[in-house]
């Protein structure tokens, strides 16, 4: 409200047709331009990949002609207009700024939740049963595997082995590419070591987003959908703007499915389609779509 009766008060002053007035008219354009370029700023900074429209003025401001109180009047009209547009804007920026920050309380709630009962689950599996008769004796420090067991070792040993490293010379998409080129292999633990370390050596670099998400996913088709769920949230927390940011809340919502967390997959496809709109009824349609069928999403 402060905004506006200061701009308003200000325009008034055209009314005078003065050389001053003009230039206190120019003054107050160029605020009222600034405004609205930040708002497109914040916008884009609050919603990266345009949930909800931005702001673009369809009143273009007239050319004042000196000593005109029509042309005053009108200019005077325009600022109104303008005003009021970036004063709907800044509620609507406001309400999805609080929305934005509620889902992402929620879906922190539910997945701290979900990892204690996880954690609670691992530590009933891995206690010692009550009243063991006898332990089972551990094999001799020097005692030979079994034939079968050193014959697949080595054969996958050889089988990474043939997989290219690529030297390209730029550190990051060598690094990247040969853990890609692992995990389309089908060597999951293998890809999941050399991922965490593309990821490690380069936190910030522009594409880390596409190393997250798929170390996430390396996790998720090793049958481990435990280990997926925190890489796949956190890289869509932590880096909303990366390129994989909307993948990775789509796997996220996988990786709980194939937990038994139906509700909290839901809710990571909801989030999806929110944060991410075009690209969740675009390229990821289908699997949005797949993935709400699977969890019985209403």
């Amino acid at each position: 409200m402060k905004l506006r009766l200061a701009l308003l008060g200000a325009a008034a002053t055209l009314f005078a047709g003065s050389h001053a007035a003009l230039a206190q008219d120019a003054n107050v354009e160029g605020r009222v331009k600034k405004l609205e370029k930040e708002m497109v700023a914040v916008q884009r900074q609050v919603f990266p990949n345009g949930a909800g429209k931005f702001f673009e003025p369809e009143i273009k401001p007239e050319t004042a002609t000196p000593n005109s109180n029509n042309s005053s009047s009108s200019a005077v009209s325009d600022l109104i207009v303008r005003v009021d547009a970036l004063e709907a804007q800044l509620a609507t920026l406001t309400g999805q700024v609080e929305r934005q920050n509620n889902n992402y309380r929620l879906m922190d709630e539910r997945l701290k939740a979900v990892e204690a009962e996880l954690k609670q689950q691992k530590a009933a599996a891995t206690a010692p049963p009550a009243n063991t008769a006898a332990a089972v004796p551990l094999p001799a420090a020097n005692s030979t595997p079994p034939k079968t067991t050193t014959v697949a070792s080595t054969a996958r040993m050889q089988a990474v082995a043939a997989i290219e490293k690529p030297v390209t010379g730029d550190a990051f998409d060598d690094s990247y590419t040969y853990g890609y080129r692992l995990w389309e292999g089908k060597f999951y633990p293998e890809a999941q070591v050399q991922l965490a370390d593309t990821v490690k050596k380069f936190p910030k670099h522009p594409r880390a987003s596409f190393a997250r998400n798929l170390l996430g996913r390396a996790w998720l088709d090793d049958k481990k959908p435990a280990s997926a769920v925190k890489i796949l949230y956190d890289n869509y927390k932590d880096d909303p703007r990366g390129e994989r940011a909307p993948d990775s809340l789509y796997f996220l919502g996988v990786a709980l499915i194939d937990l038994n967390k139906p509700v909290e997959a839901c809710e990571a496809f909801g989030q999806l389609a929110e944060a991410y709109p075009d690209i969740a009824s675009g390229r990821l349609s289908d699997r949005v779509a797949s993935g709400r069928a699977r969890a019985k999403c209403k």
